[in-house]
């Protein structure tokens, strides 16, 4: 048997639940699988929403309704004969609702197992996960053209109208009516803040 990478389907909201049982149970039934599961990633990234001048951090989860698990699934690796103790364990951990991929007959019996995850695969959502030092990306809601007020700094509640943004950055460039014409001014996508239409503002449909 070799280790394989599998994509776990998951209850929305049990991911990370499911990453810690997998293994903190894995020893608990009649075979101890402990050594047949290895490595779980759920990949997630920090995200900075602002809201006028307040800021919020929440961490997102980048696969919601999976997990990744290195697992000891095939006995035969060639023929794909199952390692049926672990294959129940993991089909019957709380939060599971199966692996992707698998297809089973009406009855239940399996007519494909689920196919390993390629190196590639693997490789690529190792990309997308950061260290924990990393700062939180900005979640950018402005564009260009769009008009916003300046809640932070020295032109404290003048209207600009975005120019440029920078989303990895969190960076905005508005530019703001002073000394008789439009003058760039480079902001924090979080010293802004949208304006709300007023009723009148709307344009009636049709």
């Amino acid at each position: 048997m070799s280790m394989q990478w599998f994509v776990l389907n998951t209850l929305t909201g049990q991911e990370q639940k499911v990453q810690k049982l997998l293994k903190a149970k894995a020893a608990e039934g009649e075979v101890d699988l402990t050594s047949s599961i290895g490595e779980t990633l759920m990949p997630t990234e920090r995200v900075t929403t602002t809201r006028g001048a307040r800021r919020t951090t929440v961490t997102r989860k980048l696969f919601p309704g999976y997990v990744f698990a290195q697992l000891e699934l095939y006995l035969d690796d060639r023929r794909r004969r199952l390692n049926k103790p672990l294959w129940e364990y993991v089909n019957g951990l709380q939060g599971v609702i199966g692996f992707l991929g698998a297809v089973r007959s009406p009855r239940g019996e399996m007519v494909s197992p689920p196919t390993p995850m390629t190196d590639e695969e693997v490789a690529n959502i190792r990309a997308t996960m950061g260290s924990p030092e990393d700062k939180p990306k900005v979640k950018v809601t402005f564009e260009p053209g769009e008009d916003v007020r300046i809640v932070d700094g020295p032109f404290l509640s003048s209207i600009g109208t975005v120019q440029t943004v920078d989303p990895e950055k969190g960076d905005i460039t508005v530019t703001v009516p002073l000394f008789g014409g439009d003058t760039p001014v480079d902001l924090k996508c979080w010293q802004v803040e949208r304006l709300e239409k007023k009723p009148e503002d709307e344009k009636p449909q049709g």
